[in-house]
């Protein structure tokens, strides 16, 4: 069985997706993913359709169900290298792919999964002080 490889960079997972996509493996990849979402703890998950001539309505589905399984398990998303014609596409069929956020390339979809996770560290830095201060004061 044909499947896209997942690979883990830090707190990151990498998906370069390059092969032409059909509806079986989309799914494969959605449940692969959470999977290992779940296995390494990802708090960021990286989408790159470069190689993606065409995303129909099954696909874009497909990658917003990622995104919103990934935001459940506590990791952002964010998809990279959409060519002009996938964008066009995905805006004909009146696909917003909500939850999922858009860069450029690898490079700025990785700073952005950088700073999100950054923001995301230090709103737990002070949830975890203001618990411990809230403790002290018991």
């Amino acid at each position: 069985m044909e499947r896209i490889p997942i690979l883990q960079m830090g707190e990151f997972l990498l998906v370069t997706i390059q092969v032409d996509m059909h509806d079986r493996l989309a799914m494969t990849l959605q449940d692969d993913l959470t999977n290992r979402i779940s296995q390494t703890n990802a708090n960021g998950v990286l989408i790159d359709i470069s190689a993606l001539d065409i995303v129909d309505s099954f696909i874009g589905r497909i990658l917003g169900n990622i995104a919103k399984m990934s935001q459940v398990m506590d990791a952002e998303t964010v998809v990279v290298g959409m060519q002009p014609a996938v964008a066009i596409t995905l805006v004909e069929l009146g696909l917003s792919l909500t939850g999922i956020r858009t860069a450029l390339n690898v490079e700025k979809g990785m700073a952005l999964l950088q700073a999100t996770a950054g923001k995301s560290a230090n709103a737990q830095v002070t949830a975890t002080k203001w618990d411990v201060e809230d403790d002290a004061e018991d």
